[in-house]
C-alpha cells in the first residue's frame, strides 16, 4: 500500500509540472491551433532564448497594462541575466518604501528582492486608465485558462480575423473568436517588429506571441524544470527498490516455496 501511495505522487509530481489546472466554468475557446510547446511532455524543458525574447515582450509592450505580481526582478536570474542586468532593469521602476527617519513614505527605485511592480497603483486606477476594463494579471494566466499555452497564443494572434456575417462588435471593442463572448476590450497587443530583438530574430506577431507566451509559463511555473527532475528520479528509485524488494521476497520464501 505504501509503495502504490509513493507510486501515485511521484506520477502525481509529473502530471502537475506538464498539465495545470484549469479554471473551472470556462467555456474553451473554438478553433485553437496546435502549438508545439518545448516546455510540454514530462521530458519537456525551457527555451531560455525564448524565454529572454518573451520577457523583452512582456517588458516592452505588456507591462505598460498588465502586472506581474508573483514574480521578483531576481527570478530572471533563471533566464541567464546577470545580477548587473537584474539590478539594472529593477531599478527601472519605482516603488514605495518607508517610512523615513521623519515617519514619511518615500519613493525609490526597486531592488532585485523586489516583486515585478505594477503598472498601476491600484485596480481603480487601472480601471480609470482602460476604460473600466481591468488588465489581468498575467502571474498566473497560463494556468488559468483553458487551453493555456495554446488559449494565449490564439487570443494574441486572433485579432486580425474578420467576424461572421451578422455578428456586430460593440463600440470600443476588438473581436477575437477565442475570447469568450468574442469581443474584448483589449486592443491588438502585438504588431510586427514591436520590439527589436537582440539576438537578430525576426519579430513578427507570431513569433512574438510564441515568445511570450513560454515567458509567461514559465512565469506561472518556473521551477517546473525541478519538478520534472524530481519525479524521474523518484520513479527510477522505486523501480529499483521495487526489484530489490522482490529479490528479498524470494530469498526470503524460498524454503516454504
Amino acid at each position: 500500500m505504501m509503495f502504490r501511495n509513493v507510486l501515485c505522487l511521484a506520477f502525481g509530481l509529473l502530471a502537475m509540472s506538464g498539465t495545470p489546472a484549469l479554471a473551472a466554468h470556462e467555456a474553451l475557446p473554438p478553433h485553437e491551433p496546435s502549438v508545439g510547446w518545448p516546455q510540454a511532455g514530462i521530458f519537456g524543458t525551457y527555451d531560455r532564448t525564448a524565454l529572454r525574447r518573451g520577457f523583452q515582450v512582456y517588458k516592452e509592450v505588456c507591462s505598460a497594462c498588465h502586472s506581474l505580481k508573483l514574480l521578483s526582478y531576481r527570478d530572471l536570474a533563471d533566464l541567464g541575466f546577470g545580477a548587473p542586468e537584474i539590478k539594472a532593469i529593477a531599478a527601472d521602476s519605482q516603488v514605495t518604501d518607508g517610512p523615513d527617519d521623519n515617519g514619511d513614505m518615500y519613493q525609490r527605485p526597486a531592488y532585485a528582492a523586489d516583486h515585478f511592480v505594477p503598472p498601476f497603483a491600484n485596480d481603480k486606477a487601472a480601471r480609470a486608465a482602460n476604460g473600466g476594463g481591468l488588465p489581468p494579471d498575467l502571474s498566473l494566466i497560463i494556468k488559468a485558462r483553458h487551453g493555456h499555452e495554446n488559449y494565449v497564443y490564439s487570443l494574441l494572434t486572433g485579432f486580425d480575423l474578420t467576424p461572421p456575417e451578422g455578428e456586430t462588435v460593440a463600440n470600443g471593442m476588438n473581436y477575437n473568436p477565442y475570447f469568450p463572448g468574442h469581443q474584448i476590450a483589449m486592443p491588438p497587443p502585438l504588431h510586427d517588429d514591436a520590439v527589436t530583438y537582440a539576438d537578430g530574430t525576426k519579430a513578427n506577431v507570431g513569433q512574438e506571441a510564441r515568445d511570450v507566451v513560454q515567458f509567461l509559463s514559465w512565469a506561472a511555473e518556473p521551477k517546473m524544470e525541478i519538478r520534472k527532475r524530481t519525479g524521474l528520479k523518484v520513479l527510477l528509485f522505486l523501480f529499483v527498490f521495487a526489484g530489490v524488494m522482490y529479490g528479498v521476497k524470494r530469498q526470503i520464501w524460498k524454503d516454504i516455496h
